[in-house]
């Protein structure tokens, strides 16, 4: 005779049957059926998952992405219906557009209340599908196993991507007898196209015979776990690679062929070399805009190659010459068997001035000023200099974001949690969180401004309860620092609210009761820290910012990528 158990217990051997270890929740009324039956599986005898009770639900789908960008898991967000859910959609939003492997269940009315205007009532498929790979509502008991193991499925493979469930509360407590299943097949679904070996040697061809190739590295490299094969082909030809922010992480900051950052605010010489290469190699990245600037006149002089695992980014912003559209993990050793050994020490020493140049007008001034309040470049060098090799940068989104990218050392792979796509703010503590749950035997550094520290505030109080060992930095310059940049720059200098007044953060420090470090002067850095870095558990370190520091270099937006501005 087989098990007869209610739906919510079956939800619960479907998630221990794909390996879920960790669950970012929050109840309701909704889901309160599926919460009682994790109640005997996080704890005694049963425990299988660590469920760990955020303050929003939008903080759970963020610690889920966090937790999947590190670990290279799906993460995992479980909430009720209505505003429960509405919450999560800005971090659903943000994993599809930054192809990040969540799984949101939800809770819904019952099936007979559907339509009726019930409490708390979404019609969160409809909602959802744009936003996600997949939105399916569980409506009976019986397919609960169906549908946990086609949501990983589809979330984990190919590129990918947020999918969300919404659990009928009937559906919830209805009996059925167990039996698990296992999804491994769509027949509409293809997650992994067969290589195209013609395109293959096309790509090889024109890589043996360019002058000046340039490679571009994205996050699909990441994502596809090929940091090696990656290291292979660039090793073998000799070409330079510049990656994509959400990229960085896949070659080592310190590797000889890494030339730095693409995109707005990114490297000097690497964007302007953009338009003077002869060959772009584009692996698992996707043109976006803050990449290419102006698309009129990007890289018109160059053949594109285009590697990427998801056909629809083929074409799509920038013109290719030869697609190998598969996953970069079986590219790459295919390229790389067929490419030349080959030497470009000329076009890679060409890098070098334009650099030169950065050093001396950007970089130099921003991480080693002599005089003035503290610049956000310092601060972030002073955590990279002490920080362990293999820590993890999370960032929030803006001016913080910006320059602990630049200036943060990348060593070792899964090493960036950012919002690219969608720029959350907000998205740091939560992220963060979900990091140091993914390896938390890695140091977790999260660079947050004052606006988007204040956006998930509340999250202070999961670092307080869990004891998080989040390492937080918080840049307060009493300005929403990225807007109020642009309002100098192009809109003649009218800060039209953004401006900030700010709370005492060490007092909201006290009572969370986290461990606190006002930094005021540069003297005071090194030793802060120092004594962040050593210190058990969480701790924040506010840091007092130049009001009016500025990201540099940067393309102003529309522009042609080589018109990088060194200074203001």
């Amino acid at each position: 005779m087989k098990d007869k158990i209610t739906g919510s217990k079956a939800l619960m051997r479907a998630l221990q049957a794909e390996g879920v270890k960790v669950i970012f929740g929050y109840p309701g009324g909704s889901i309160m059926p599926v919460y009682d039956a994790l109640y005997d599986y996080t704890r005694g005898m049963k425990k299988c998952f660590e469920h760990i009770l955020v303050r929003h639900e939008q903080g759970a789908t963020h610690a889920a992405e966090g937790y999947a960008r590190v670990s290279g898991e799906v993460g995992v967000a479980l909430v009720t219906s209505g505003p429960g859910v509405t919450n999560t959609l800005t971090g659903i939003a943000d994993a599809m557009l930054d192809s990040t492997p969540i799984v949101v269940i939800a809770g819904q009315v019952p099936i007979s209340a559907l339509g009726t205007d019930a409490f708390q009532e979404v019609d969160l498929v409809g909602v959802a599908q744009p936003i996600s790979k997949w939105s399916y509502q569980i409506r009976r008991a019986e397919d609960v196993a169906w549908a946990v193991s086609r949501a990983f499925y589809i979330a984990r493979t190919g590129r990918p991507g947020p999918v969300v469930l919404d659990f009928a509360k009937n559906a919830q407590v209805e009996e059925i007898e167990w039996e698990p299943c296992k999804v491994d097949f769509i027949r509409s679904y293809v997650p992994y196209p067969k290589l195209d070996e013609v395109a293959v040697r096309e790509a090889a061809d024109l890589i043996n015979n360019a002058k000046k190739p340039l490679a571009l590295v994205g996050q699909g490299v990441e994502l596809g776990n090929a940091q090696e094969e990656l290291k292979a082909f660039l090793e073998k030809t000799d070409i330079p690679a510049g990656r994509t922010m959400l990229g960085l992480s896949a070659l080592p900051s310190d590797h000889p062929l890494n030339v730095g950052m693409l995109g707005m605010h990114g490297n000097y010489a690497v964007n302007l070399k953009e338009q003077e290469c002869d060959v772009l190699i584009a692996i698992g990245m996707r043109f976006s805009d803050r990449v290419t600037g102006n698309l009129n006149t990007y890289a018109k002089q160059a053949k594109v190659i285009h590697l990427d695992i998801d056909r629809s980014e083929i074409d799509k912003n920038v013109k290719t010459d030869v697609a190998v559209v598969a996953d970069c993990k079986e590219s790459l050793p295919a390229l790389t068997a067929l490419v030349n050994k080959n030497s470009h020490e000329e076009w890679r020493e060409s890098f070098k001035e334009l650099d030169a140049q950065e050093r001396v007008k950007v970089i130099e001034p921003a991480i080693h000023p002599k005089e003035g309040p503290l610049r956000m470049g310092e601060v972030v060098n002073a955590v990279a200099e002490l920080a362990n090799d293999d820590a993890v940068l999370v960032t929030d989104v803006g001016q913080n974001q910006l320059f602990a990218t630049r200036y943060f050392k990348y060593r070792h792979n899964r090493s960036i949690c950012t919002s690219g796509g969608l720029g959350t703010m907000g998205y740091g503590m939560p992220a963060a969180i979900g990091a140091t749950f993914a390896a938390p035997h890695r140091q977790v550094c999260c660079f947050m401004g004052d606006g988007g520290f204040q956006m998930c505030i509340e999250e202070l109080g999961t670092i307080m309860e869990q004891k998080a060992p989040v390492k937080m930095i918080l840049m307060n310059n009493h300005y929403l620092g990225n807007v109020r940049q642009w309002q100098d720059m192009f809109w003649m200098r009218r800060k039209s609210f953004t401006k900030m007044m700010n709370p005492c953060y060490e007092l909201i420090a006290q009572g969370y009761g986290i461990d606190y470090q006002a930094v005021t002067d540069r003297s005071q850095l090194s030793a802060a820290v120092e004594k962040m870095l050593s210190t058990e558990g969480p701790f924040i370190m506010e840091c007092a910012i130049m009001e009016e520091d500025n990201v540099l270099p940067m393309t102003p937006p529309g522009m042609d990528v080589d018109k990088m501005m060194l200074e203001i």
